[in-house]
């Protein structure tokens, strides 16, 4: 059954956009009609509608073009999905009223792709399947676990929390990165107007005194001249290159291997980021667990969203010893990639059946010191970065009066 994008007016004059499915246009006109909504335009979901003028559906069009699904947009979906089964609402009546629910208009559309798939008999998970950007292996491998089981409604509600944890998780590192960028790039343009409009024109000035400069003015001076005689465009020119061959340099396998292994090396930031891969893992392996996938599935998974290819080599060679009959948390000590306390905890929790909660334990600890090593990044960066800025800003101001100081001084002699 095709699936239109529509553009409408509600009974209350009010626009309105969205997605439907029906067997041709009319019947789509019909059911919009029905739920009140009386349709501008209306094309077949993909269609390209040959020559448009620019107007506000083309906009809208092209916001569903760059919209992104965020983990954020998932774990929302996801609870209202959990809710609206867990309240006995058949899976179908679940769907639709997740589609019209949905603001986002790439989940929307997915959405409605997989209630059409359901509708047809269809599995869940393998609608889902087909929607691998939105929606990835954790996420249909544990639908397809609570399918099999009969309790979806709990699996989703892990599902759920999981993704809202990632999130957070997330938006507290990217936090922690942003900062200390943003603050590196202020200096940086400060201090180039600084040198390229500022100290030429003092420049001038302080010759008109007619007296020998002192070192820190000639330091200053030189560095004007030498900023000022580069051209920006072909530096700017030269670093994007820099950064494009960088970027494709850690896609080659050897180029990422040193990457993530840099990474692991850096003060505070490594120590950091192995945090991240640590409670990703555990709390990753846990849901998958939890939701009844099986443990070397769940391995599979796992392996390959701790995001360091230093650690997803341990999960590997751990995949394959369990797989040979032993236990994870051997391998995972023999590697050196994990803590002694993870190693500890996780052989307890195998040892007593109790290995999902020793992994949500991990995965609580590492957040909670994830937490206080952004809280104690962000109470020094703050300012050490003010310190670094204002040393430049006096420095300049210092290289400024110290020649007016000097002639001042002469003057007074005279």
């Amino acid at each position: 059954m095709p699936v239109y994008n529509y553009v409408g007016m509600t009974d209350r004059g009010k626009q309105t956009s969205g997605i439907v499915d029906a067997e041709n246009e009319k019947a789509a006109r019909a059911k919009l009609r029905k739920m009140n909504i009386y349709p501008i335009n209306l094309k077949i979901a993909g269609s390209k509608g040959g020559g448009r003028k620019f107007s506000l559906t083309t906009e809208i069009d092209l916001k569903g073009l760059i919209q992104r699904v965020k983990t954020q947009d998932i774990a929302t979906m996801t609870r209202q999905f959990a809710t609206l089964l867990s309240s006995g609402i058949p899976l179908v009546d679940a769907l639709v009223a997740l589609e019209a629910q949905t603001e986002n208009v790439k989940l929307q559309a997915a959405i409605a792709d997989i209630k059409q798939k359901v509708t047809e008999g269809s599995k869940l998970s393998d609608a889902m399947r087909d929607h691998k950007k939105i929606f990835n292996d954790i996420y249909v491998n544990m639908v397809n676990a609570g399918e099999n089981s009969g309790a979806l409604d709990i699996v989703l509600e892990r599902l759920a929390e999981f993704f809202e944890k990632q999130a957070n998780l997330k938006r507290r590192v990217v936090g922690a990165m942003i900062y200390p960028i943003i603050m590196a790039l202020v200096g940086v343009a400060i201090v180039i107007v600084l040198m390229i409009v500022v100290i030429p024109q003092m420049r001038e000035i302080l010759s008109s005194f007619g007296v020998e400069l002192p070192l820190p003015t000639k330091i200053m001076i030189a560095i004007s001249n030498t900023l000022s005689s580069i051209w920006i465009l072909p530096i700017l020119l030269l670093i994007a290159a820099g950064a494009f061959a960088f970027k494709r340099y850690i896609n080659t396998e050897k180029g990422r291997l040193w990457y993530d292994s840099t990474l692991l090396k850096l003060p505070v930031f490594g120590d950091l980021f192995r945090m991240v891969a640590i409670s990703r893992f555990a709390r990753t392996l846990m849901t998958l667990l939890g939701s009844g996938v099986p443990l070397l599935n769940a391995m599979d998974i796992v392996r390959n969203i701790v995001g360091n290819v230093i650690i997803e080599k341990s999960l590997q060679e751990t995949r394959d010893a369990v797989k040979e009959g032993g236990s994870i948390a051997d391998p995972l000590k023999k590697s050196g990639q994990m803590p002694p306390m993870v190693i500890h905890m996780i052989a307890t929790g195998e040892k007593t059946g109790q290995l999902e909660k020793m992994l949500e334990s991990i995965a609580n600890a590492y957040d909670s010191q994830v937490d206080a090593v952004v809280s104690s990044l962000m109470s020094v960066l703050e300012p050490v970065m003010l310190i670094i800025m204002g040393g430049i800003i006096f420095s300049v101001v210092i290289s400024v009066m110290l020649p007016i100081a000097k002639f001042m001084g002469e003057a007074g002699n005279m």
